[in-house]
């Protein structure tokens, strides 16, 4: 979707990290489009084994040579200095400047992406080639950074549903002009909350959670501990733009009921895709299933991190986005919230014998012979099964049925009082 990828767009140039005013103002463009709220964590606050560090901005950063000429600059790419560096301001030699030069000699025309939140340091990244061509001399080192109390943004997009009961859609907001991680996953929920948004009902409350990677989260999980009861369902959105096949990553929980939607939604699109095991390492999935709380949450990813080449480098950039790919995603989360709205257990009020379907209507479906052949058959399973242990997607599963079939089938059974939901 063109829309998605103007988006990443117009978020691109912020220069972003875990804090500061770059930070709040990509927020600030997300609540351009969806009803967000924010909330500060002040500088200094214990979050369980975490302290919410200073909070950091950037005026300018650069590197002059000997006739003033800025050989490295962060206006030219914010990935140029070393994310939270602190300030600088001094004359060296190459050989004392070197040593904080980063960059990727197999990947020499890329400027690698690194950071140094918790522990004060400052440093340049360039791309190779331009590190090696570098003259011997004296230059001018500038960080014109502030490192003081403040404090860390978070924001929420919440969409009541007829039950309290949650689905947390989580996605992070650090990275600076890094568009596959992650301005798709902040893109893709700001549609999926778009779409909700546009829904006359929902069966479940919304809660979209736009954090700094990690310390993020973690802040999150610390300031909602006592409402983490309702998260039902939870997905992680991060790297879903580029062109590479879907990924999912399950839950801790292995078999969770997302798991189950997943990995269903995934097969029955026919197309390539991978079911990843959970392992501790990844995205903010890892704070949401530690073993304290164990939520049901899962990561949608397209290319796992680490395993695309351009991945935190300058070369993920606006052209790694795939319009397509972005659409896809959404389309997938689309359809897995779809399932998780309709996904009931029931109970069959005439268990005994087969009802007669014809003499309420139930067989004078409109549509084509197959369409009809198939939602008929979709009645019979969904009376069969509808003991109240079997929800609506093992029974699409077991009778090999699309879900909307199973779920238009379940829903016209209700209404002539064959069904009611399970208790």
């Amino acid at each position: 979707m063109k829309e998605m990828h103007d988006f990443c767009a117009g978020l691109y140039p912020i220069l972003r990290s875990i804090t500061g005013d770059g930070l709040r103002r990509t927020l600030a463009e997300i609540g351009r489009h969806v009803p967000l709220t924010t909330t500060e964590i002040s500088s200094g606050r214990a979050c369980f084994d975490w302290t919410i560090p200073r909070e950091w901005n950037l005026r300018d950063a650069y590197v002059a040579n000997e006739r003033g000429e800025r050989v490295i600059d962060v206006a030219r790419h914010n990935l140029h200095v070393v994310n939270y560096s602190v300030p600088v301001r001094a004359s060296m030699t190459l050989d004392e400047l070197k040593p904080r030069l980063h960059s990727l000699p197999d990947r020499p025309d890329w400027i690698p992406y690194r950071t140094s939140y918790y522990k004060d340091d400052w440093g340049f990244c360039l791309t190779h080639r331009q590190k090696e061509s570098l003259p011997p001399g004296r230059y001018e080192v500038v960080i014109d950074s502030t490192l003081q109390p403040g404090g860390m943004t978070l924001g929420e997009v919440v969409l009541p549903g007829t039950s309290d009961e949650t689905v947390l859609i989580s996605t992070h907001t650090c990275h600076p002009s890094l568009a596959n991680d992650n301005l798709s996953g902040m893109a893709v929920a700001v549609w999926l909350a778009k779409h909700l948004a546009s829904l006359p009902q929902r069966r479940y409350t919304y809660r979209f959670v736009f954090v700094p990677g990690t310390i993020g989260a973690i802040a999150w999980l610390a300031h909602n501990e006592p409402q983490l009861v309702r998260i039902r369902h939870g997905l992680v959105l991060s790297g879903v733009g580029d062109a590479g096949q879907i990924h999912y990553k399950r839950s801790r929980q292995e078999t969770a009921e997302i798991d189950q939607v997943m990995q269903y939604v995934l097969e029955s699109s026919g197309e390539p895709h991978t079911i990843m095991p959970f392992i501790p390492y990844g995205y903010d999935e890892r704070q949401y299933c530690s073993p304290g709380f164990d939520l049901p949450v899962g990561c949608l990813m397209r290319t796992p991190f680490g395993k695309y080449p351009q991945y935190h480098t300058s070369a993920d950039n606006l052209e790694l986005l795939s319009p397509e790919a972005l659409g896809d995603s959404l389309a997938k989360c689309i359809a897995a919230v779809e399932i998780l709205e309709g996904n009931r257990r029931y109970v069959n009020l005439n268990p005994k014998c087969e009802p007669l379907l014809g003499k309420r209507g139930l067989y004078s479906t409109t549509g084509g012979e197959n369409e009809t052949k198939q939602f008929q058959m979709a009645l019979l399973w969904v009376l069969s099964y509808s003991d109240g242990k079997h929800a609506l997607l093992d029974i699409a599963k077991r009778a090999e049925i699309p879900f909307r079939t199973i779920k238009a089938a379940a829903d016209a059974l209700e209404k002539v009082e064959l069904l009611r939901p399970a208790q």
